[in-house]
């Protein structure tokens, strides 16, 4: 009787897809740091101009030997200040965006490592591969790699185009 099921599956193979993964999203989890390192470094540069402008502003409002007339409009710009603080708020949130979302990367990527290490106790590369489709598809895998296929989108696809 000849085996027609295709290539044998290897349980090593499964494994090595499974810290593959976890790489990608670590180094995804590395990108988005820079991100927010430099979303940082903007806002940090965007308070002290803010610091600047208010500090500069009471300054020059300060002290007994100033003219006694109200402080005209040409003295502080408070819609570029309130739109600077905009920004900053912008900005704060994306952080928070960026932060969330690592940690979300980072969390996928240990639960890829430990599956990895779940499946060097197996021996059936049949198996390996469901518990690895299984597991994408509760872990909705596929949003997290853009640019790459990952095997439960893979055995979607070849189960949408196998005839049996």
């Amino acid at each position: 009787m000849s085996d027609d099921s295709g290539p044998e599956l290897v349980v090593e193979e499964f494994v090595d897809y499974c810290h593959t993964q976890a790489g990608l999203l670590s180094g995804r989890v590395e990108t988005m740091r820079d991100e927010a390192d430099e979303l940082l470094s903007e806002i940090d540069e965007e308070m002290a101009e803010l610091r600047t402008r208010l500090e500069e502003h009471a300054s020059g409002v300060e002290g007994v030997g100033g003219p006694s007339t109200p402080a005209g409009p040409g003295d502080v710009d408070i819609d570029a200040l309130e739109e600077l603080e905009s920004e900053v708020k912008e900005k704060q949130l994306l952080v928070e965006a960026k932060q969330t979302r690592m940690q979300a990367f980072q969390d996928l990527a240990a639960a890829y490592t430990d599956l990895a290490e779940d499946l060097e106790s197996d021996d059936d590369g049949a198996a390996a591969l469901e518990r690895v489709v299984q597991f994408e598809a509760d872990h909705d895998a596929p949003a997290y790699f853009e640019e790459r296929q990952t095997l439960v989108e893979a055995a979607a696809d070849s189960s949408a185009t196998d005839p049996d």
